[in-house]
């Protein structure tokens, strides 16, 4: 407690002081509440942690009957994992491989990129660790040349000049102001312009 809790109480201001020290001193050596809260569920915890491994030890004790079998059966479980481990790294490393080839072919102007995929041997088109592809680039240009249909236009459009059909060589019409948003002394303004 603290010296105004002894206050409250109402207990004098000197003894009230004398009382707070006192507890003070009292309490010094204690360990807060929220600690001794956090290390009871942390040796909960490790309680249930040296169950759940005594479980384990005891499987093993039961099967130890067989170690070879148990032996085997770890080596499967090891080779499992590691083939796992292979097929998913080779699963990312395609993945990059396609997305990096997405960009590369919309940054070509590809206009289909799923038909210019299909003619492209991306057998030959690797990623770098720099994430720039390689043997993209020749097939891109031989693409180009051959099917230049699948890619936009890089070229300028051209302009036309002299005569267009269906465009007025007059100077562009005025603006007519927008009568709603006016109030009445400019819409009359307007009116005698016009």
């Amino acid at each position: 407690m603290k010296k105004e809790d002894f206050l409250a109480l109402g207990v004098e201001a000197s003894l009230a002081e004398k009382c707070a020290a006192a507890v003070a001193a009292e309490l010094e050596g204690l360990v807060p509440r929220a600690e001794l809260d956090e290390l009871r569920e942390e040796n909960k915890a490790l309680q249930a942690s040296v169950a759940d491994r005594d479980k384990q030890l005891q499987k093993l004790k039961e099967a130890t009957g067989d170690a070879d079998a148990l032996k085997q059966q770890i080596e499967s479980l090891q080779k499992q994992n590691a083939e796992q481990e292979k097929a998913h790294k080779a699963e990312l490393a395609q993945m990059r491989l396609d997305s990096a080839l997405d960009a590369a072919l919309s940054v070509a102007g590809a206009r289909n990129g799923k038909a210019v995929r299909a003619l492209l041997d991306t057998g030959k088109v690797t990623l770098g660790d720099d994430g720039k592809l390689s043997g993209l680039e020749e097939q891109l240009a031989a693409l180009k040349k051959s099917d230049g249909y699948l890619f936009a236009d890089e070229s300028p459009k051209p302009v036309f000049r002299g005569f267009q059909p269906g465009a007025s060589g007059d100077a562009k019409p005025a603006v007519t102001p927008d009568m709603h948003s006016m109030t009445y002394s400019q819409f009359m303004a307007a009116q005698e312009k016009q």
